[in-house]
């Protein structure tokens, strides 16, 4: 099969399409055929190792030391089982599906085996393979960030980031969960971010959300310019900063804003679980979630895809065409 592989770290150019040896289901396993995969930032910062002050190490230790543990990037695709190990009983050939291998990547590839109980769910019937390969990323960190957030129907929440992957998600899944939306971002993308749902878009180029009196209940940092210390004053009291994006040392000293004040910060990676999967399916079904695209790429031009991601003035989701339909 064909896949994009790299061998090193570094730029764009050291992604490589070749030949690989086509996988095959274990028992409890469905073997994918890709037709849509995505590229989003957890891409680019495996293929470059460029990481959030602190992480520097961690990042090579995740990672690989002196070259790439896994050669195959890509966390997200949609498809269709092409079969099924002897145990496989949640699904059966020819359903159309998306799946999020997350940590395992793999999907920059025309075929992907995966856990029949792992974070694989039916592909929602008014997605396209395109759209539904750009669920999962940006859909389940917005999801498992506003539940830690314990988000309440009517409250007032600032989405930081509106117009990237997580940005866009959070717009509209808080909106779904009953908040009155901010946005932040620039002023390219106001339009979109307000499309998505937000009440108010701030231009951030000309105004500072800090510094305007406005104050919110959750404080949503897709893009870690907003600090506890920077927005502290920005959050009511029991407010929730939920810093999807942040240094190592805003990940340590969230623990003791919660123990020296009525505010919280919330930190950490999201986990892969079907069971959000389902509930973003659900939410596309009814219109309330629908994955912003900026580009398509062929496979063959993904390291163009990558070079528009680590620009980082993407709208919403990058996707790749793998398999012709």
């Amino acid at each position: 099969m064909k896949a994009i592989v790299y061998e090193r770290y570094g730029p764009p150019e050291v992604l490589e399409l070749k030949e690989v040896e086509k996988p095959s289901p274990e028992n409890d396993e469905v073997l994918i055929k890709i037709y849509a995969t995505t590229v989003t930032t957890g891409d680019w910062r495996a293929r470059s190792l460029e990481m959030p002050a602190g992480f520097g190490l961690m990042g090579r230790l995740f990672f690989g030391i002196s070259k790439p543990r896994k050669a195959i990037l890509g966390t997200e695709l949609a498809g269709e089982i092409e079969s099924v190990g002897k145990d496989v009983t949640k699904f059966q050939v020819g359903d159309q599906v998306f799946a999020f291998s997350g940590a395992g990547m793999g999907c920059h590839a025309e075929y992907k085996c995966m856990k029949q109980d792992g974070p694989v769910a039916k592909k929602p019937a008014n997605l396209t393979y395109e759209q539904a390969a750009a669920l999962s990323f940006g859909g389940t960190t917005a999801l498992d960030f506003l539940r830690r957030a314990k988000l309440v129907r009517g409250e007032r929440v600032l989405v930081n980031g509106a117009s990237g992957c997580v940005g866009t998600a959070a717009v509209q899944i808080a909106k779904h969960f009953g908040a009155e939306v901010t946005g932040v971002c620039s002023a390219a993308n106001v339009e979109l971010v307000r499309s998505l749902g937000a009440t108010r878009v701030i231009d951030y180029t000309s105004e500072d959300f800090t510094k305007n009196g406005e104050t919110y209940d959750v404080i949503v940092d897709t893009v870690g310019t907003a600090p506890f210390a920077r927005v502290q004053g920005s959050l009511k009291e029991g407010g929730r900063l939920l810093l999807v994006l942040g240094t190592l040392g805003d990940l340590l000293r969230a623990p003791w804003v919660s123990l020296t004040s009525t505010k919280k910060v919330v930190a950490g990676v999201a986990p892969e679980r079907v069971e959000d999967l389902i509930v973003l399916a659900k939410l596309a079904e009814a219109g309330e979630f629908k994955p912003v695209i900026d580009r398509q790429y062929p496979l063959e031009q993904i390291a163009e895809a990558h070079r528009l991601v680590d620009s980082g003035r993407k709208k919403g989701n990058v996707v790749v065409s793998v398999s012709h339909r």
